[in-house]
């Protein structure tokens, strides 16, 4: 910190932030909790044995991303397909918006640190060339000294900016998968409604 100036402030607190969105974010995109694993089956049930209450209902908009946009479909089922659709994916566009919280911080951070380090670099040479101006080029220690202290900004705004880039394509591929995960349970949720409700129609 004290060898780099400083611009290493802003570059440390980019590497905080850096490491308080890429633990958050693993632990919300989790797969589990984001899709519960049988909750399309366990509505089906519900709604099969007529026990879709407006209590289980919220229950299931409140217990996951998921949950969230199947309930707003649950909640146009007395409308037509269209509508049902509309609904889930008016509420996909808000949940996928939820979902790339803080993702686009990481791709800031991935492209100002490098930024930081290089001003750091160039003020450091700056500062370099002052002193070569105020005393020559007879002690090739300072020189280096002064050179090495430049470089250690650059070094810092690399390595924090590396693995913010690397987590945050890792991230958007991530929301990418999820988003499309959930669209496809959703949309099957509403052939299984609709599909079941043109059975009980024609008999």
């Amino acid at each position: 910190m004290r060898s780099g100036g400083w611009l290493m402030l802003p570059i440390l607190a980019c590497s905080v932030i850096t490491m308080a969105i890429v633990m958050e974010r693993l632990w919300t995109l989790r797969r589990r909790r984001v899709m519960p694993k049988g909750l399309v089956t366990e509505i089906r049930e519900w709604y099969c044995q007529e026990q879709l209450a407006e209590e289980r209902l919220a229950r299931v908009q409140d217990g996951s991303p998921l949950g969230r946009i199947l309930a707003a479909g649950l909640a146009n089922r007395e409308y037509s397909w269209e509508v049902m659709k509309e609904a889930i994916r008016d509420t996909d566009r808000q949940v996928v918006a939820e979902l790339e919280r803080y993702i686009n911080t990481l791709g800031t951070i991935a492209s100002v640190t490098p930024l930081l380090g290089l001003l750091g670099t160039v003020i450091g040479m700056i500062e370099v060339f002052g002193v070569i101006m105020e005393a020559g080029v007879g002690n090739p220690g300072v020189l280096a000294g002064g050179i090495s202290k430049a470089l250690i900004t650059t070094a810092a705004g690399l390595s924090v900016a590396i693995p913010a880039l690397m987590f945050h394509r890792y991230f958007n591929g991530k929301v990418d998968k999820l988003a499309i995960g959930m669209e496809e349970q959703a949309l099957k949720l509403v052939e299984i409604i609709k599909g079941e409700r043109a059975e009980e129609n024609a008999e």
